[in-house]
């Protein structure tokens, strides 16, 4: 098997900021060009997201229950209107309304239930805290997604792209516990991957954590978000450690990891950090927008340093 080889790239003042950047290749013969920098803009404060839609209409009453003069049978013949009837009035129609509840699950997981009959088969995004993920719903109009919470009054909204959605919250009171770590992008699935290396684990080692595999003695776990939905979409993959009940000293690591793909190679993949801590701080977000090499470098990964300040763990 060849021997996976890493190649810093020199930096300039944008990794002061984000850190060091550097490739990851199997069995090259000689190393890539260096890669442009990655860039960093500042933190942003999350919007609150609000919908908007069309009141209710009026249920169709029953014509059973309507008085005779009312319910009339139209005729090929023209017939007086007398002037004294009541002036027309629009159709009422039925209304399809979708509906979501949240029941909170271990580890500060909610798991949100859609149920959109006039929706089947649907792309819907997911709004939390500005966390946003796409997801679809089944030939039902049904859907059941897991999500990290980010907050403990916790709200989430479920959009359709014709502008309907729902809404359910819910309250989390053990978020405190843990420490959460949000890398979201709109794209290809196979574009990022988020990886913590927990007390100084090296990839593959015990302690390494990501979504395709969790490494003997690891605390925490990532979760992929968005992944099964097909084409360009919204996804994320979100890493927890409980930090509460960790098992020792020490410090964990984060590390971002862009692979260079057809549909990315030669263009900005943009992306978004979000990293709470579990003292109940403010949300801290960061943009980043990294121009990812030429396709003659389709199939190696630039890893991505210090996104995220490394956690540090003091044994309680």
């Amino acid at each position: 098997m060849a021997q996976v080889r890493r190649y810093i790239v020199a930096g300039g003042s944008i990794f002061a900021a984000l850190g060091y950047a550097y490739f990851m290749q199997a069995g090259a013969a000689s190393p890539p060009g260096p890669a442009r920098a990655a860039q960093v803009a500042q933190p942003v404060e999350i919007s609150r997201i609000e919908l908007t839609s069309a009141p209710a209409l009026p249920l169709m009453p029953d014509p059973a229950t309507l008085p005779d003069a009312q319910v009339t049978r139209a005729v090929a013949r023209d017939i007086a209107v007398p002037g004294d009837l009541p002036s027309e009035e629009r159709a009422p129609s039925f209304e399809c309304e979708a509906e979501m509840t949240a029941s909170v699950r271990e580890a500060a997981i909610v798991r949100l239930d859609l149920d959109a009959p006039c929706h089947p088969n649907a792309r819907v995004t997911l709004h939390h805290n500005g966390m946003m993920i796409s997801a679809l719903t089944d030939v039902d109009g049904g859907a059941r997604i897991d999500l990290p919470a980010l907050a403990e009054s916790a709200v989430f909204i479920a959009a359709f792209e014709d502008g309907k959605g729902a809404l359910a919250t819910a309250t989390i009171d053990d978020l405190t516990l843990y420490d959460r770590f949000v890398v979201q992008w709109s794209g290809d699935a196979r574009s990022l991957r988020l990886h913590a290396l927990e007390y100084g684990a090296d990839f593959g080692m015990p302690g390494h954590v990501w979504s395709e595999g969790t490494q003997a003695e690891a605390e925490g776990f990532v979760m992929r978000l968005g992944g099964d939905v097909p084409g360009p979409a919204l996804r994320a993959e979100v890493y927890t450690f409980p930090t509460a009940s960790a098992m020792r000293e020490g410090t964990v690591a984060l590390r971002l990891e862009a692979e260079v793909t057809d549909g990315n190679c030669g263009r900005d993949v943009e992306a978004q950090g979000i990293s709470t801590e579990g003292d109940g701080a403010a949300l801290r977000v960061q943009d980043l927008v990294l121009p990812m090499p030429g396709c003659e470098a389709t199939g190696e990964f630039l890893v991505l340093k210090n996104l995220f300040n490394d956690l540090n763990i003091a044994q309680k």
